[in-house]
Formats: C-alpha cells, sequence, structure tokens
C-alpha cells in the first residue's frame, strides 16, 4: 500500500499553464476522491466539503468534461452510465480531446460506491439546469430520487439534500411545482424514518416553499408546526426556514414574531446570497412599517441594494410623511414591482398606518383643530370626510397612538401636552428589546462552536497519559525496526 501512495502523480499540479479542461477535471478527480475518502470513513464533513467545491465550479462544467469524469468513475455500459450519458449533448472531438487525453491516464473503478454514483446525477442535474434544458432535467431528477429511495446511508444525506433541492427547482422553473407535492411529503416522511435531519430540514423548506408558491398559507403554517424540529444542521436552510416563517407570520398579522424572523434570516444569510438577502430586506421593510416603525435610511443603501430598494424606500418616505397622495402615487407607480414581490396586499395594509402617521404629526403640532381640517391635512378622499375623520382620531385615541380628546360639540381635535417621555416606560421598553437580542446573539454564536469530540469526558490522569505516551513510543519504534528489516 505504501509504493501505491507514493506512486501517485503528485507533481501534476505543478506543471506550467495546464489547460481549463484538463485542470477542470483534475480538480473533479480529487473531488471523487474526497467523497470515497468520506464514504470509506463515515466522514459527512468530507463529502459536505466535496459539494461546496462542485459548486465553485459550476460555470466551467461542459458537456464533454462531464462525459470523460463519467468515464472514469462510472462501470462502462452500467445503468447509471446509459442513463446519464443519454442526456448529455454530444460535443465536438476537438472539445473531447483535452479531456480525453486527460481521463486516459486514470483507471475506471470496477464497483463504483453509491455516494460517487449520487454525486454524477448531482452533476449531470446541475449541468442541465445551468443549460436550460429542463425537460431532461426533470426526467435526471426523477432518476436521481428514484435511485435514493433504496439508499440508507448517512454518506449519501448531504448529496440527497442536493439532488432534492434540484429536484423541486427544476419542476418550479417549467411551472409544475404542484406536481411533486406528494412526492415531497413522501420523501419528508422516509427521510424522517431514516433520522435524516439534513434531508428534514431541506424538505420542509422545499414543501413551505411549494405552499407559498400557491398562497396555501394556512396548508404551510399546519405542517410547519407539526413537522419535528431539532438543531439546525445547515445554516443556508435554516435561514430559509426563517424566511418562510417571517412570510407565514405576516400574514396572520403576527408583525413582532415576523420581523424577528425576517431580520434574523437577513442577518445569517451568507454575504454571496445577495437576492436571497434583498428578499428579506423587502418583506422586513413591510413589516417594520406595519409595525409602526420606520426603517433607517441605512437599510436601503446596502452594498448591491440600493437599486432593488427604492421603490421601498420611496414608500418608506411617504408613510414616514404621513401623506396619502404621495403613499398613493408611489404604489402606483411601483405596482409592478410590489406584484412580482408578492408584497402588494400587505402595502394595502399600509394606508391605515399612513393615515396615523399623518394624524400623529398634527396632534404634534397642533394644540387645537378643527375635524374638517384635519380630514383635508390627511386627504381623505371619502364621501364623508369629516365623519371619516372623527372616527379616525376616535380610534387612535382608543389605541394609545395620540394622546389627545374629541370635542363633539364645537368639531374640535385637542392635543394634550406632550411630557417627558423619560417619565414613562418607553426607554425601559427600548433597552430591554436591545439587551434581548445581545443576549439572544450571544446564545446562538455560543450554540454554533465547535467543541473536541469526548471533551465531556474525564482528563486522562498523568499516569495513564505517560503510561499510553510510552505505548506509542514502543510502536513506533517497532514498526521503524520492521520497515529497516524491509530494506
Amino acid at each position: 500500500m505504501t509504493q501505491d501512495v507514493e506512486m501517485k502523480d503528485l507533481p501534476a499540479p505543478s506543471n506550467p499553464a495546464p489547460s481549463t479542461g484538463s485542470s477542470t477535471f483534475q480538480k473533479l478527480t480529487e473531488i471523487n476522491l474526497l467523497i470515497e475518502t468520506g464514504a470509506y470513513a463515515r466522514e459527512v464533513r468530507r463529502i459536505s466539503r466535496a459539494v461546496r467545491l462542485t459548486i465553485a465550479l459550476r460555470r466551467k462544467l461542459k458537456a464533454s468534461l462531464i462525459s470523460a469524469f463519467l468515464n472514469n468513475v462510472l462501470v462502462l455500459g452500467s445503468e447509471a452510465y446509459v442513463r446519464l450519458s443519454s442526456y448529455l449533448p454530444k460535443e465536438d472531438e476537438h472539445d473531447m480531446e483535452v479531456d480525453t487525453a486527460t481521463s486516459a491516464i486514470q483507471t475506471p473503478v470496477k464497483h463504483p460506491l453509491p455516494e460517487v454514483e449520487m454525486y454524477c446525477y448531482l452533476l449531470v442535474l446541475i449541468y442541465l439546469i445551468d443549460q436550460k434544458k429542463y425537460s431532461e432535467a426533470k426526467a435526471c431528477a426523477l432518476a436521481s430520487i428514484a435511485r435514493l429511495k433504496n439508499l440508507n446511508r448517512r454518506t449519501v444525506d448531504v448529496l440527497a439534500s442536493r439532488l432534492f433541492f434540484y429536484y423541486s427547482l427544476s419542476y418550479e422553473l417549467t411551472g409544475d411545482l404542484a406536481e411533486i407535492r406528494g412526492d415531497l411529503l413522501a420523501l419528508h416522511r422516509i427521510a424522517t424514518l431514516r433520522r435524516d435531519e439534513l434531508g428534514q430540514e431541506t424538505l420542509l423548506n422545499l414543501l413551505l416553499r411549494n405552499y407559498l408558491h400557491y398562497n396555501l398559507y394556512d396548508q404551510a403554517e399546519k405542517l410547519r408546526s407539526k413537522a419535528p424540529r431539532f438543531e439546525a444542521h445547515s445554516n443556508q436552510q435554516f435561514c430559509r426556514y426563517l424566511f418562510y416563517l417571517g412570510k407565514i407570520r405576516t400574514i396572520q398579522l403576527e408583525y413582532t414574531d415576523a420581523k424577528e424572523s425576517l431580520l434574523q434570516a437577513a442577518r445569517k444569510a451568507p454575504v454571496a446570497a445577495l437576492g436571497f438577502r434583498v428578499q428579506c430586506n423587502k418583506w422586513a421593510v413591510i413589516v417594520r412599517l406595519l409595525l409602526g416603525e420606520i426603517p433607517e435610511r441605512t437599510v436601503f443603501m446596502q452594498k448591491g441594494m440600493e437599486k432593488a430598494l427604492r421603490p421601498y424606500f420611496e414608500l418608506t418616505n411617504a408613510v414616514r410623511i404621513g401623506d396619502l397622495e404621495l403613499f398613493r402615487s408611489v404604489a402606483e407607480k411601483f405596482s409592478s414591482t410590489f406584484t412580482s414581490d408578492r408584497t402588494h396586499n400587505l402595502i394595502v395594509r399600509l394606508r391605515h398606518n399612513v393615515i396615523r402617521t399623518g394624524l400623529r404629526n398634527i396632534s404634534i403640532s397642533y394644540s387645537r383643530i378643527s375635524l374638517p381640517d384635519v380630514a383635508k391635512k390627511l386627504r381623505l378622499d371619502s364621501p364623508n370626510p369629516v365623519a371619516d375623520a372623527e372616527s379616525i382620531i376616535s380610534k387612535a385615541i382608543r389605541d394609545g397612538a395620540i394622546d389627545a380628546t374629541v370635542d363633539h360639540a364645537n368639531g374640535w381635535m385637542v392635543s394634550k401636552e406632550t411630557g417627558d417621555i423619560y417619565s414613562t416606560n418607553e426607554p425601559q421598553v427600548a433597552f430591554n428589546s436591545r439587551i434581548a437580542f445581545c443576549l439572544n446573539m450571544h446564545n446562538e454564536a455560543v450554540r454554533a462552536l465547535r467543541f473536541p469530540p469526548n471533551s465531556h469526558k474525564e482528563k486522562e490522569s498523568a499516569d495513564k497519559r505517560r503510561e499510553r505516551q510510552q505505548q506509542e513510543q514502543e510502536l513506533a519504534k517497532h514498526i521503524a525496526e520492521e520497515d529497516d528489516d524491509e530494506f
């Protein structure tokens, strides 16, 4: 075994100016070796690393490169090889020269591991989706899912979760997402029985996305509340779960919980996931406006988000001023954007907040003002604006939004003098929310720490440690003497 390791072609990466195809093929070969090592050692982290390395190579994948890789790792003529090769288009002979010459050095394995086979499915599926060949991608995804149902290995779980994701994505891109809802539920049940927690996380998010795509918020909440919850294994899946939870809570008028979930999802999301963070910020801005808060300007000035958040910035400005006419014009101007973001129904709810904000500004500016003037300043377009203004003022006083009284006899709104805010409980509530946020962040950071295995057990004594070190030295000396004898 020692001679085989020494005879590996290690100086290959140091060759000057390797071609793009050969270098990519070499990286795929290294990824395959990493998967095999993880499968034999039952180390899931190696397979997770292989998936991350594959995503980095995504733009360099070509049909000829994948065909050469399949020739290298799969048995020629096997069912998996024939099926996967049928999805790949035939390339020109010139494109095949580099990859064929590179793969000729390798020796095909006779019995590929299930992990390697599923990785080949994942590689072909990613290529088909990137090439927008959605019908072939759906067929490849179906074949991979059928094969996964017969595999119950924990080292396959990472690859299975990625296959589940692309399986749902291929159907979503063709508008057939409702067709696989039953299959996703069955896969979630299988993952639960097999205690595949990463698969459960991924499938739960896919099911929530499936329900929310068709505005089935009640069914999504029922599934979410009854699905088993455990420690998050993937930060990306946890961020998606928080985002879907925030959307469900927003529709259910639970704005405080929705705000916490959406802001946490935006904070935990990777920096590279710009589109996801933009969506989180859009919904978070709407939720904060519905809560009566005004987001800071820095929220809309984040790098790469200025253009996408521009409609929501103008909407926030209209709500901050309390101008109902400006609010209507912004809603009409960006109606297509709000409809595509699925936030149009939430913006309709904001009309009451705009009126309340304008009324609060009026109560601060005037100690006494007539109801017709209030209706005129709020720009109410109802048949009886004075009666509507009186109703709005009464409701705002009851909810505690303004500190004023209504003189029905004279038709006036009389504002009370604003007292010292530090004599109320508002500063205490603000500090309490900030302290709770910091404590929650600290607890999450502690839970995310990685500790060495068996660190909770008792440490070995000094005598046992000396005895173990002595045995290791004797064993090393014995092995060295055997090596000398062999030479």
